[in-house]
């Protein structure tokens, strides 16, 4: 076999590779077998019918056809490798000269991964807001918990905002009555927004037993976006009542005896919380000061599938939280010329992280061994709310393990470079940097000694993935 290849851009080649006939013969010799398997001539055994017969009954045609069906997508992989090509998806392949007994020759288009220049990646520099933590944080969080142990009481006043409500609702257009569009017996608290447009305003000083009729858009259904009128109906007006915020309430709230001891508590989680955040921040902040330094060619049909993928993503998440994409750009400030250009930013940047960081796991001459792959496994079964065996095996059994190995290698690139960096706060102060898992998540000290000495459940799930992993 002999190949060549022309490089088309950056990211594009076409091999053309010529295949001496002797190296069809296994794939021909097999192409008989399986054709007189198939057919029956007077005077044969099935699967004894000589070749020179199938050639007449058949046609040598369709014996090459099977043959070369066969013999293509080895010598395509082969001349992959002799040419050092990464693919990156399936080639498009064309047979351009057939002279039987004599040559088989083709081509094949594929997009590649390009060639890359990496610039140095260690003592980056990056900044990122301070960490910012008032007591109005800390006030709403525990306000938050006090409602979680409110009591609601009924008033005979009309209702005003943090008031509870009991309404029935139905919505009808053109006089007819919108199906699925009722409900009955809804507790609903004024004032909290995101449900119905115009509903906390038509409830605004309403009493039990008063009804009012105001226009809306349904955020789901098959007249989504459309005018609807809504009747809102109250049953019911209650005030909530929060229990006082003393040692009480913090014994039956939480596991602290103080109201001081569980402000405290509050004040530490959110802290946490916010440190996560600015570390989260800071790794993107690196990612993208490392970006800034190469220029990476796009495959584009990679751009465009990936571009396809996430806005379809975004599209269902919105469809089930019952958002039009018009109300979620106008909460957004964007015009949908703003979203498609953010839209197609991220995505670059995106797809030039992960080459970048496949080149340094390269060079860095990473490696994955069970453990990781099995506590990856379970920790991205975790993330998706499922069952860690179930997700290892779908894994195995639809080949996705090397993607998450290639998973697991760029977080140990992105580690290295982001633990490497300098980064600093807008008020001149060193954040630290350390732990970032396989998953691009940054875990605090205590997180990571969690995480080594783990759940007895956590540590069951990942010797059965290992399990899996050591079978498959």
């Amino acid at each position: 076999m002999k190949s060549a290849v022309e490089t088309l851009s950056p990211t594009r080649a076409k091999l053309t590779v010529e295949v001496p006939f002797e190296e069809l013969k296994p794939s021909l010799d097999a192409a008989y077998k399986t054709i007189a398997q198939q057919i029956n001539v007077p005077g044969f055994r099935r699967g004894k019918v000589p070749p020179t017969v199938i050639d007449r009954q058949v046609g040598r045609g369709a014996v090459l056809d099977q043959a070369i069906n066969d013999v293509v997508p080895q010598k395509y992989i082969e001349a992959l490798q002799e040419n050092s090509l990464e693919p990156l998806a399936q080639p498009e392949i064309e047979i351009t000269k057939l002279e039987d007994n004599e040559t088989l020759e083709f081509t094949a288009e594929v997009d590649i991964k390009p060639e890359i220049e990496l610039p140095a990646y260690d003592g980056l520099e990056a900044q990122v807001d301070d960490v910012e933590l008032s007591d109005a944080d800390v006030e709403e969080q525990v306000e938050a918990l006090r409602e979680r142990f409110a009591t609601l009481t009924d008033v005979d006043r009309p209702a005003a905002d943090g008031d509870f409500v009991v309404i029935d609702l139905a919505a009808t257009q053109d006089g007819e009555p919108v199906e699925g569009a009722e409900v009955s017996g809804m507790s609903y608290k004024v004032g909290r927004g995101g449900m119905l447009d115009g509903l906390d305003e038509a409830l605004a000083g309403m009493a039990a037993g008063e009804d009012k009729t105001f226009t809306s858009q349904l955020v789901g259904g098959d007249l989504v976006g459309e005018d609807v009128e809504v009747k809102v109906t109250v049953n019911q007006v209650q005030e909530q009542e929060l229990p006082a915020l003393d040692d009480e309430f913090a014994q039956m709230a939480s596991e602290f005896d103080t109201a001081e001891e569980l402000q405290a508590d509050v004040r530490e989680r959110l802290g946490r919380g916010k440190r996560l955040e600015q570390a989260a921040a800071a790794r993107d902040a690196v990612l993208e000061a490392f970006l800034d330094q190469v220029e990476v060619p796009l495959p584009e049909t990679m751009v465009t599938d990936e571009l396809n993928s996430r806005r379809q993503s975004v599209e269902q998440q919105l469809m089930m939280a019952g958002i039009t994409m018009e109300k979620y750009l106008e909460d957004e400030g964007q015009t949908q010329e703003e979203f498609e250009a953010e839209l197609e930013r991220r995505v670059r940047d995106a797809v030039a992280a992960q080459f970048l960081l496949d080149e340094i796991a390269k060079k860095e001459e990473f490696g994955v061994d069970q453990g990781e792959l099995s506590e990856h496994l379970v920790r991205r079964a975790q993330q998706s709310g499922q069952d860690p065996q179930e997700f290892a095996n779908h894994m195995f059994e639809h080949n996705h393990i090397p993607e998450l190995v290639q998973e697991i290698l760029r977080g140990k690139a992105l580690a290295t470079m982001v633990e490497a960096a300098t980064v600093t706060d807008a008020s001149g102060n060193v954040v630290v940097l350390k732990g970032l898992r396989p998953d691009g998540t940054i875990g605090e000290p205590e997180d990571e000694a969690e995480a080594e000495s783990g759940s007895e459940e956590t540590v069951e799930a990942a010797d059965e993935v290992e399990e899996t992993a050591e079978k498959a």
